[in-house]
């Protein structure tokens, strides 16, 4: 039995990274003001490692999407497996070559290209979809803050991503 409502438990779900960073500054504080020696210089750097948690605990809970769409997506040994209602596939990260979002499809879509494989098409709203967080944010030179204003934009478009090194450019169809 909850005594807290289902909606209010979800978006305390959603900030768990977050509450636990401020959590992490108060108990830092209490001891960076109130100890002496050890205790105080470990407060300090719970405070330090609370600012680095809440920073990606931010991340994190922007690139998690709001409702349940079509599917499942599962990270797991260096691959990525989505389970959908009419399609699904698996890509290796290893060989991934792209990833673009596409906004045309409703909902939106991470695309992942492997060559030779075709394409991988994930809604963002699939269960799971959470996980490729990580998987993202470890591609070399992908840039975390401009993936996380794309997710959030609208309009009949895609957009490149991350593209590997030396991969031949995407090739976007505009209609």
């Amino acid at each position: 039995m909850s005594f807290i409502r289902p909606e209010v438990q979800a978006q305390l779900w959603r900030w768990r990274e977050v509450i636990a960073a401020v959590l992490l500054v108060c108990i830092g504080l209490r001891w960076a003001v109130t100890g002496v020696g050890l205790v105080m210089a470990t407060g300090w750097a719970l405070i330090a490692l609370a600012i680095v948690m809440g920073v990606v605990g931010t991340q994190r809970m922007r690139f998690r999407a709001r409702g349940q769409g079509p599917g499942i997506v599962q990270v797991l040994e260096g691959q990525i497996s989505y389970f959908g209602p009419l399609t699904g596939g698996a890509i290796a990260v290893s060989e991934l070559e792209r990833v673009r979002l596409d906004h045309t499809a409703k909902p939106a879509h991470w695309l992942l290209e492997q060559p030779d494989r075709g394409i991988l098409a994930i809604p963002v709203t699939a269960r799971g979809a959470e996980d490729l967080f990580d998987v993202f944010a470890a591609l070399p030179g992908l840039k975390t803050e401009r993936m996380l204003s794309e997710l959030h934009r609208s309009g009949p478009h895609q957009v490149v991503i991350w593209q590997r090194a030396g991969a031949e450019p995407a090739q976007v169809r505009l209609h």
